[in-house]
Formats: structure tokens, sequence, C-alpha cells
């Protein structure tokens, strides 16, 4: 979940009254952008954004350095809630959160016309090659950003299935990836890769999932390398993901130096098709997340108030 050229100002951590956390995915720019402007706006406060990596962020909030992250996916950050929220207590998460859902997903008409349509058919040699982009034999599967926890769990599952054999899972920006899928589907090409809703990318493609067994915890054992070296040989993950939930996050220390923004954080609420339309927005329209983020406050200024008065 790519380095769009989303935000709307950085500088160092110590410079603003709010420092917000932003990861390379488009929808953490809207809204970190919408949240800085609704500080801005209703607190007098001025707020900063910084670029960062889950890791980053997380343990910036707990050395103090940065105060929000508007995007924590669980279960993909599992080890960083074991550690920050409920190990070291320094980082609470809002309870409002949004349903998602994630998975490996292709064009239809790769299941229709070439037979793909579960993870399993990506172990057969000759079902793999269709996908081959580089030449080698083996198929490209794209699964993540740079740092993307997601794309971890997904080479895991790779290498559960056993499709590591036949396929090469590829890592680099979201914004070429989706690129990518693009340009295969105007030349009715193999593209296979991670995908997440919310998203534009299901109202502007005719996409499906592909099938896997259903979530079973018992089949789940994930181990992040910033937790382990070793954390690949650790791993196994073989059935869906489960159901996710986006919340924001914060630095549980707002409650005392800034204790109307940390009430306000707790009150935030998304909806789904909200944040699929800032995708849409911020990708496809091309908007400026900045300006987005004020003409998107100033049309919910009602659901707003609501987040200062709950």
């Amino acid at each position: 979940m790519a380095s769009f050229g989303l935000i709307a100002s950085v500088s160092t951590a110590m410079a603003a009254d709010i420092v917000i956390g932003v990861q390379n995915w488009p929808s953490a720019a809207a809204t970190s952008n919408i949240i800085k402007t609704v500080i801005e706006e209703n607190l007098g406060l001025e707020v900063e954004l910084q670029n960062g990596t889950n890791p980053v962020i997380f343990e910036a909030m707990d050395k103090g350095a940065i105060d929000i992250i508007a995007e924590v996916w669980m279960p993909n950050q599992q080890n960083l809630y074991d550690t920050y929220v409920d190990g070291k207590g320094t980082v609470e998460l809002n309870a409002n959160s949004v349903p998602a859902s994630q998975g490996l997903c292709a064009p239809s008409y790769v299941a229709t016309e070439m037979g793909v349509t579960s993870v399993q058919d990506l172990t057969d040699p000759d079902k793999a090659a269709l996908f081959d982009t580089d030449g080698d034999g083996k198929g490209n599967l794209w699964v993540g950003n740079p740092g993307d926890a997601s794309g971890n769990v997904e080479k895991i599952k790779a290498k559960s299935y056993g499709y590591d054999q036949t396929m090469t899972t590829d890592v680099y920006d979201e914004a070429v990836a989706y690129a990518n899928l693009d340009a295969a589907i105007k030349a009715n090409k193999a593209w296979v890769g991670f995908c997440y809703a919310p998203h534009y990318i299901f109202a502007v493609h005719d996409l499906i999932m592909l099938e896997e067994p259903a979530y079973d915890a018992a089949n789940w054992t994930v181990v992040q390398p910033t937790d382990d070296p070793d954390w690949l040989a650790k791993s196994s993950v073989s059935s869906a993901w489960p159901t996710a939930q986006v919340h924001v996050g914060f630095r549980k220390a707002l409650e005392t130096e800034n204790p109307e923004v940390a009430a306000m954080l707790r009150n935030i609420t998304f909806t789904a098709d909200e944040v699929s339309a800032m995708t849409q927005a911020v990708v496809i329209d091309k908007q400026d997340p900045e300006t987005y983020a004020k003409d998107w406050v100033a049309a919910h200024q009602d659901a707003i108030v609501g987040w200062f008065t709950n």
C-alpha cells in the first residue's frame, strides 16, 4: 500500500506543534492532510507532515518526534501494535476503524481467458510464465511498496503456497505498479499483484481477487524483518487475509500535552467509500492532496463538529 509526491509539507519534527507521519500510499496522504487541516483550522496549531515507513513512524511516536499516524492497518502492523500500543503503551489507536480487505488481484480476463483463478494456479510454471515481464521465465508478482508489512506477508505466502519457485515477488512503488496494471489491461496482457480496498483501483478496472483458503488463524505465523533477520524462514501463511481494520494512531502523551487534539483523534471517523474517493481524487483526478483536504473539510463541517464534541 507508493511515493506519489503527495506530501504537502515536510520539515523537521521539532518545528511544529503537531507532526503527522505519512506513509507512501495515496489514502494516507489524503487522510493526513485532512487531519492537518482540521487541527490547523479549528485549534490554530502548526502541523507538519513527515514521510516515513510504519516502523520509523511508530518508533518516532514512541520517542515523541511524531504525534500522529493517519492509517494503521491491522493485522498488518500487529508487531508494531504489540510493541508500542500493547507493550510500551506510548501509542493509542482510534477505535473508529475503517473495514478493509486485501489480497492478490488480477484483471478479470486473466481468469476467463488465461485460466488463472487462484493462488495455487501460480505454482503452475506454464501459467506463472504468463506473468513474466523481465524475460527470465518466471512470473512477476508485485507485492507492495518498500517497507510495507503486507508485502512481507505476501512473500511469506509465496513461500508457503510454493509459488516462490515460479514467481518473483517484486517490491516497488504502488504508483508504478498500478501504471503497469493500466498498461497490461490496455494490451490484454497478464498482470497479478497486491490489491487492497478501499481503493480507487476497483472503480476503474474490472478486477478479481485470486481465490485462496479462507482465513485460519492456525495457518498464520508472521514474523516481520524488523523483529528477526530470519523472519521468512520462521513464518508461514497458508490462508487468506482476515478482514482488516484501518485506524488513526497517535502518541499517548497528547492526552496531557494537547488534550483537544487527542480527544478529536479519538472521535475521527471515515467511511470506506470516503477513503476510496480520496484515493481516486489524488491519483486519478490528480488533485493536490493539501487542496483536496481543504475542500473535503469545508464540505464535511457537520462531521468535523462531531469529532470535537462527541
